[in-house]
């Protein structure tokens, strides 16, 4: 598989470039793009003596900036300054891979252009001589008592058109996590509230780039109080990692620093179905459903964990430290997408166990490991709080089979630990799970159904006291790919239709 094309994509950053000569951008992501058409783009802006670099993918059929881009089709990114875009401003566009690392503002011009330099020198001459001719003119015009010059006031009106135009083409220039200004938002209704924030569901105002260009109108606003600004920060730098985005991962847009009041904002897609603990409590789902919410659960874990795109790259693994059902959202197609990453830990090598000490025992008590509650969780090992997020989903996944009708009698939603009180605090949770090794109830009637069984083994392992002996979400994705396609096989086996082509196809892979 031909893979789209690989460009230095980071956010607004600064720089020492001057502006002159030819420059290194200093940006250490390099991004596959999401469309084949992509071609890349480093913007250089200097306002106020602050210049930055600004490296992106873009669609050369879509305007960036309110600017369509041109000369794209080179194999070197040589920078075009640009007037009226409020900053002083060069922008160059590219089609090679990664061409936009280095930008050349002044290359030499080759042979073919050589006259084209020379026109060019000589237009400024012969604007000048016709301005200075124009001037003259009106002059002796407007200068005769008994006269009045008609044409004066046309030649210094400006079309108040243009400039509204102008601007809104540079205000609502956003697109994923290269804002410049502030979305146009209104805010609807508030749809949750956690430790840190208030997540409101609100619309892109008519005329945001974002909107237009990304299919969003709906988004969600998770809003944090200027005293949560630690939290915010976290999950805006783990949202920023273009290696995050997956299907089965929350659609991050931007994030806004918001003065009156003093707010910090996190802009995402709208899932209008709710979290994961809101579904099942109103619904009773389908073997179908199961697989698709428990199937991308594990999914979305796994790229997290990941220390490989799907694609191949390498990217920091990450640890989400607090899953449970009210932190992972239900999209319109029943699968599910992991959200609120104000605890998640960058898994980076470099981190020192001293520095993974001070992240501290984290999360919800109730879907706590044995490990962190008891504070013990092996610093040495990076994979250890890779582990303590695999229990958190076994409980998650036992949450979603106890709704599911093919078990028989459905009862009404419990969390795990049902027995406990709403919000049972860490020693409560010792003592059920460290104390007496309680782990949530699994009935017969889930063990006597085959595809239940399966994953009712995968839960107990992932669940197990010993971290080391859990399985990794990987590995339960792949049970669940497994668990899925024999669910297709018996399906296709009560029909009467032949179905050996299909068979064949998988086995050839």
């Amino acid at each position: 598989m031909k893979l789209h094309k690989l460009c230095k994509f980071c956010d607004i950053q600064p720089t020492n470039c001057s502006g002159k000569g030819n420059c290194k951008v200093e940006c250490g992501i390099t991004s596959i793009c999401p469309q084949k058409e992509d071609v890349c783009v480093s913007i250089w802006r200097k306002k106020d003596g602050n210049v930055t670099f600004d490296t992106v993918c873009h669609n050369p059929a879509e305007k960036l900036y309110g600017l369509v881009l041109k000369d794209y089709n080179n194999s070197e990114c040589e920078m075009k300054e640009l007037s009226g875009m409020g900053s002083k401003f060069f922008i160059c566009s590219c089609s090679e891979d990664e061409c936009n690392e280095r930008v050349f503002f002044d290359p030499r011009p080759t042979e073919p252009q050589v006259m084209a330099v020379i026109l060019v020198s000589l237009v400024p001459l012969l604007v000048m001589a016709t301005v200075v001719i124009t001037f003259f003119y009106f002059y002796r015009v407007c200068r005769q008592p008994s006269g009045h010059c008609r044409h004066k006031d046309s030649l210094l009106e400006i079309d108040p058109l243009v400039i509204i135009e102008e601007d809104s083409s540079s205000t609502h220039a956003n697109s994923l996590n290269h804002n410049t200004e502030l979305l146009p938002i209104e805010l609807d209704v508030q749809v949750g509230k956690g430790r840190f924030a208030e997540v409101y569901k609100a619309k892109l105002k008519q005329g945001s780039s974002v909107s237009v260009e990304q299919g969003f109108e709906t988004v969600a606003i998770k809003i944090f109080s200027h005293e949560e600004y630690l939290s915010w920060k976290n999950e805006k730098d783990i949202f920023s990692d273009a290696d995050l985005r997956h299907e089965n991962v929350l659609h991050f847009l931007t994030a806004e620093e918001r003065k009156e009041p003093r707010q910090y904002w996190l802009i995402t897609a709208y899932h209008p179905r709710g979290n994961l603990q809101e579904y099942l409590t109103h619904n009773i789902i389908s073997l179908h459903d199961l697989w698709l919410l428990g199937g991308s659960l594990a999914r979305g874990v796994a790229h997290l964990h990941s220390d490989r795109t799907p694609c191949g790259r390498s990217k920091v693994p990450i640890a989400h430290r607090d899953i449970k059902s009210s932190n992972i959202l239900v999209k319109n197609d029943l699968t599910c997408c992991l959200c609120d990453f104000g605890l998640a830990l960058r898994l980076d090598n470099s981190l020192s166990v001293d520095e993974l000490a001070n992240s501290g025992q984290v999360g919800t008590a109730r879907y706590m490991a044995p490990e962190v509650l008891e504070s013990r969780i092996n610093l040495e090992n990076i994979e250890s709080f890779k582990q303590a997020d695999v229990y958190s989903m076994a409980l998650v996944l036992w949450e979603i089979i106890s709704r599911c009708s093919a078990v028989g009698d459905v009862k009404a939603y419990e969390p795990p630990f049902g027995n406990l009180r709403e919000h049972p605090c860490v020693e409560s949770m010792k003592d059920s799970v460290l104390r007496d090794r309680g782990r949530p109830e699994i009935p017969n009637s889930w063990t006597n159904h085959s595809g239940i069984q399966m994953l009712c083994a995968s839960i107990e392992d992932c669940w197990d006291h010993d971290p080391e002996a859990r399985l990794t979400a990987h590995c339960v994705a792949e049970r669940f790919n497994g668990m899925e396609y024999l669910d297709k096989l018996s399906d296709c086996s009560d029909s009467e239709e032949k179905i050996p082509e299909e068979i064949f196809v998988v086995d050839e892979k």
